[in-house]
């Protein structure tokens, strides 16, 4: 027993705290452990009896020694003057019966201790009086109120300022603090005026001639950055070139309509207008696609590498149809960009995830080549590459956050809160029937792989989550270990899963394994199941209609399907790329114009135009208007999903 090695670990936590304490949590509706519990142990505790100068008892006491030092000079010189006054007193008395020279002796000793006295007087009214210690003064620590300070709204700054004198008559102090700050300001514009007039001055610099040996003085003209100054114009002017140069394509883009439609029957066609090519991003492949929800000719494209041993730098480009010719932004990472998408609310912010696991927030009105928020180790970053990000509604206190899904299997929310992003593990993906043998026969749970998510138009807890086992998940914001609802979709990874602008059950999917299927999230079962042949990259819905939807395979095709047409094959499939091996990896419809633009592999976005049986609408009847709205494209969609669902329907 005495050789048997016994291992103990010394840890910081505290083993006498209470261990499981459960705390209801109102924003979950549910009772939870409470995680962060204090370990702090005290072992010993002192009572100090030092006075901080700053507090009101050391000032006391500082106050109370000082007069104390200025009493004692003035009790000494009493106490000296009473001890004189004595001594003359005992000398008077001893010499009671004087004879005459002895009175003429103390007459003159008499004179001359006057005269002595006089002198002494004298002396003393010519030497200055000793210095009085100066009083110490106290340092202002702001403990008082002034009564300008106590309103509770400040006057409006009109002519006059005789708007309200607000509350406690405070009115004649804010307009003394107006007129402080106007004060401040005109000086701080006045010195920035001096700094630039002082740059802008020619700087004489003397050169030396080699050839004569002599020094030669010359005005250097003054840096002036004229690309800064003139960039507005120079953009207006490429914008107007651009426009002569690529003429035909926007009048195509404005007002051509391909009238072979009505000899086609029901099938149409793509037109190909714009090309948008970038140098720097040959080599890198389209990743993610996104339109600005307010400038509707604005998109911003992301660039990586979906190949794990091609890992390198990443792009992030925002183009206009004004401008294909060059990007509006350019962004440099140093990892691949993954996904990106726009705030609905601000559309100057966008949200990007990398394949390092990393996410970044973009301001695009602030001149900075770099992120203005980025994610890191410390503040919870993905361990592997993150496939999508979604901007969210404003919480409760007005911060904006987005989610973002991972390999790792973690569905993390992100906030915004001051200057920094919190993070916040909404749920972890669990792959059921996979686990791994451990160390000492262990048996560890292995997490699913999120691939793609969508959120709920109308419900805002609700989302979809598809993964590399090609399930998808049913989830709620409100529940981090529990799934509502788990589909059997697909046999391999999901790319992308998208829930429809109109319906409110209908959500469509796209996998590897060739099938696009759409799905009633009430129903186990597919109600639509397209096979294209192919690996699908990415599926998206139109946003002008609840039964028009497009796809793009690997072989480089577009397909464009509307279930009111056509319920069994696309209304149009159409070859996009041209280059061999090369490969289409998304697609994104325009939320105005009859667009849609497809990225590949290559780093080039090709946009096309729908022709007119691709967007069809509904026809007139007589003595009928044609109703248009969201009610109406949910009811045309709805017939069709009754259809299905009827087994004995012979359509």
């Amino acid at each position: 027993e005495l050789k048997k090695e016994v291992t103990r670990t010394l840890t910081a936590d505290n083993p006498h705290i209470p261990r499981d304490i459960v705390r209801f949590s109102f924003k979950e509706r549910a009772y939870k452990l409470v995680d962060n519990i204090d370990q702090t142990a005290i072992h010993f505790t002192l009572n100090g009896y030092l006075v901080p100068k700053d507090s009101d008892e050391g000032r006391r006491q500082s106050i109370r020694s000082s007069t104390e030092s200025e009493k004692a000079p003035v009790e000494e010189e009493e106490a000296s003057v009473e001890a004189s006054a004595e001594a003359t007193e005992e000398t008077e008395t001893k010499d009671e019966e004087p004879t005459e020279d002895a009175e003429a002796a103390g007459e003159e000793e008499e004179a001359q201790t006057t005269e002595a006295a006089e002198e002494a007087e004298a002396a003393e009214a010519e030497e200055p009086s000793p210095p009085k210690a100066p009083e110490k003064k106290l340092a202002n620590q702001f403990n008082f109120i002034e009564r300008g300070s106590t309103t509770y709204r400040n006057p409006l700054r009109e002519k006059g300022y005789q708007t309200d004198p607000a509350p406690f008559e405070t009115f004649s102090g804010n307009v003394n603090q107006w007129f402080i700050y106007d004060t401040y300001m005109e000086e701080l514009e006045r010195i920035e005026k001096a700094k630039e007039k002082e740059k802008a001055k020619p700087v004489a610099v003397k050169k030396e001639d080699k050839a004569t040996g002599r020094k030669l003085s010359y005005v250097e003209p003054p840096h002036v950055d004229t690309l800064s100054k003139v960039a507005k114009a120079a953009k207006i002017a490429e914008r107007m070139v651009n426009l002569n140069t690529f003429d035909d394509i926007a009048q195509d883009f404005k007002y051509f309509e391909d009238a072979s439609d009505e000899f086609r029957g029901q099938e149409g066609t793509l037109l190909p207008l714009w090309k948008f090519q970038y140098e720097k991003t040959k080599k890198l492949a389209v990743t993610a696609i996104s339109w600005n929800p307010k400038y509707k000719d604005l998109f911003a494209v992301g660039y990586g590498s979906y190949d794990f041993m091609k890992q390198g730098h990443g792009m992030l480009l925002l183009y206009t149809l004004k401008n294909p010719s060059f990007p509006e932004y350019s962004f440099t990472s140093e990892s691949g960009v993954m996904c990106l998408d726009f705030h609905s609310d601000h559309p100057n912010l966008l949200a990007v995830g990398f394949y390092d696991g990393n996410v970044a927030i973009y301001n695009l009105k602030k001149a900075s080549s770099q992120p203005s928020y980025k994610s890191s180790a410390k503040s919870g970053k993905h361990t592997e590459p993150v496939w999508q990000v979604k901007w969210q509604k404003d919480d409760m206190d007005n911060n904006s956050n987005f989610f973002s899904v991972s390999s790792d299997g973690r569905i993390v929310s992100w906030t915004l809160v001051k200057n920094e992003l919190v993070h916040m593990d909404v749920i972890k993906l669990s792959a059921d029937g996979t686990t791994m043998q451990g160390p000492e026969g262990l048996q560890l749970q292995m997490f699913g792989s999120g691939t793609s998510f969508d959120f709920h138009k109308k419900i805002d807890y609700l989302f979809l989550v598809g993964t590399e086992e090609g399930k998808i998940y049913k989830c709620s914001k409100s529940y981090s270990n529990q799934f509502l609802d788990v589909f059997e979709a697909h046999h391999m990874a999901v790319d992308s899963i998208s829930w429809n602008p109109f319906h409110l059950k209908v959500f469509i999917s796209c996998s590897s394994d060739w099938t696009v299927k759409i799905w009633d999230h009430t129903i186990k079962t597919p109600m639509f199941v397209y096979d294209l042949g192919t690996a699908v990259g990415d599926v998206a819905w139109s946003p002008y209609s609840s039964t028009v939807f497009a796809a793009v395979t690997i072989d480089g095709q577009a397909h464009v399907f509307d279930l009111n047409v056509n319920k069994l094959e696309p209304l149009c499939t159409q070859l996009v790329v041209t280059r061999k091996k090369n490969k289409t990896t998304h697609i994104q419809f325009n939320p105005v114009y009859p667009i849609i633009i497809v990225g590949d592999e290559r780093g080039l976005i090709v946009c096309l135009k729908l022709s007119p049986n691709l967007r069809k609408m509904p026809k007139e009847k007589k003595g009928q208007e044609v109703k248009k709205g969201p009610e109406v494209e949910i009811a045309k969609l709805e017939k069709l999903l009754s259809l299905v669902r009827e087994p004995g329907s012979k359509d």
